[in-house]
């Protein structure tokens, strides 16, 4: 409600004073506003329970929000330069600095008070980063207003305006940059970056009974919620319990590297087994201690 209402202080008075930069931080709270919409539906509907149609239930559904946000922002940065090119080229632009400095300062003063409020949760969610970089980006686009209403009223140089619109287009780029790139991971199912998969098989091979890991997928379905599943080659002359080897392995991929999903495919023989076997942690451990060899081997001189 508080980003909503400023909008439409932004929207008037851009309008009296002739701002773009004051227009494009409304159009930019105007999405703002959608961002936490949109964050607070895809939260409330991923907690829709699982169902035999959608076995992962609805999390995606937050990263799917956390895309349109990004997309969201980009088009209002198409618009800004848009208009920004047609003031450069077409029209005569004259701005009143007066109104923009009073309206941008109370932008600034909104967007701090809802990007501390976004901020609590913004690390634990990307559909809340999305929101959250939502409103950092409009924060910004107030920062940029105030200054370009300061150079209109010291210099009276008009062309200010527009160009700290565009200004403001290339922040919201560079914000938005890395959270599209966050999403677009999730999306294609890569590896979370704080887990280490070469890590992971060496720890799990380590277990007494173990001959080999293979067919491994590491995946992140939604923020902060790992699935992890693999086939493991057991040592069929092996005594131990294999309900507790798997326990273990089970555990290692829990605590060690906080991944929520495990599945573990046991085996005793590789006959049958169509799934794809790579094995490329077997190399990256054998260069890891050649590598290790050839400094002991340094130093022992």
């Amino acid at each position: 409600m508080l980003i909503t209402g400023y909008m439409f202080a932004e929207i008037v008075g851009g309008i009296l004073s002739g701002s773009l930069a004051l227009l494009a931080d409304a159009g930019h709270m105007a999405t703002d506003a959608g961002a936490i919409g949109l964050a607070l539906g895809a939260m409330w509907i991923s907690q829709r329970e699982a169902s035999p149609e959608r076995t992962f239930g609805f999390y995606r559904v937050e990263v799917l929000a956390a895309m349109l946000n990004v997309i969201a922002l980009w088009l209002i940065v198409a618009w800004i330069f848009f208009e920004a090119y047609h003031r450069f080229t077409i029209e005569e632009t004259h701005v009143d600095g007066g109104p923009v400095l009073i309206v941008g300062t109370g932008g600034l003063i909104v967007n701090i008070i809802a990007a501390l409020i976004l901020h609590r949760s913004s690390g634990h969610s990307l559909n809340a980063e999305g929101a959250f970089q939502h409103v950092l980006a409009d924060l910004l686009g107030s920062v940029g207003v105030i200054v370009a209403a300061v150079l209109i009223l010291a210099f009276e140089w008009h062309l200010a305006d527009p160009i700290i619109s565009m200004i403001i287009g290339v922040l919201i780029l560079v914000a938005s940059r890395g959270l599209l790139l966050q999403v677009f991971h999730v999306l294609i199912e890569g590896t979370p970056e704080h887990i280490d998969v070469y890590e992971l098989c060496n720890d799990i091979e380590e277990v007494e009974g173990v001959t080999l890991i293979h067919d491994v997928h590491v995946w992140t379905i939604t923020s902060q919620s790992e699935s992890f599943s693999a086939h493991v080659l057991i040592d069929p002359s092996h005594e131990g319990d294999v309900d507790v080897m798997i326990t273990e392995m089970q555990d290692i991929a829990h605590n060690r590297y906080g991944i929520e999903h495990v599945t573990i495919q046991v085996e005793s023989t590789l006959d049958g087994c169509t799934e794809d076997h790579h094995v490329g942690h077997l190399m990256h451990r054998s260069a890891a201690e050649r590598e290790h060899r050839s400094l002991l081997a340094l130093f022992e001189r």
